[in-house]
């Protein structure tokens, strides 16, 4: 008998499947390999799906770092006696605004529009009667997208 031969043998005396019997079939091989591809495109996605959420975080941590610094100019704007440098901290203010506009988050300093609690921090109630109730007659602070919102002055109720 050859090698082999006695090989076949063994593993039938013993009760043992041959080899080729015990290693999974083809159809159970395509299913994991299918099952470990999803898994990899998930884990992808998840990564994906975190590094934006970091990214978008990260923008508004910088973003709002500088809003002190734009306040402060147009501090400096109010008490600016010379036009020429009134003029380069204006110029810079703007360009300031227009970046973070470009990053998302766009001045919000509109005056005569209605309430709104999602864009807006009544600091003050007014008196004003040529404007409707409820209606921003005076931006104290500008808002500034989802980093803060603007303190408003709103028209009071009339009664």
């Amino acid at each position: 008998m050859t090698a082999q031969g006695n090989a076949a043998n063994s593993a039938a005396e013993t009760g043992a499947a041959p080899a080729q019997e015990q290693a999974p079939d083809i159809a159970e091989l395509e299913d994991r390999w299918l099952r470990a591809m999803a898994e990899l495109d998930n884990v992808r996605k998840r990564h994906s799906r975190e590094l934006e959420r970091q990214r978008t975080a990260e923008r508004a941590r910088v973003a709002s770092a500088w809003l002190p610094v734009l306040d402060n100019l147009e501090l400096a704007l109010g008490h600016a006696s010379d036009d020429a440098f009134a003029e380069g901290v204006r110029a810079t203010l703007d360009q300031a605004v227009e970046v973070l506009a470009r990053l998302g988050y766009p001045r919000q300093d509109a005056t005569g529009v209605p309430f709104d609690p999602a864009v807006h921090e009544v600091v003050t109630v007014q008196d004003d009667p040529d404007a409707p109730p409820n209606t921003v007659v005076r931006v104290l602070r500008p808002g500034y997208g989802d980093l803060r919102p603007a303190a408003v002055a709103v028209s009071r109720r009339r009664e």
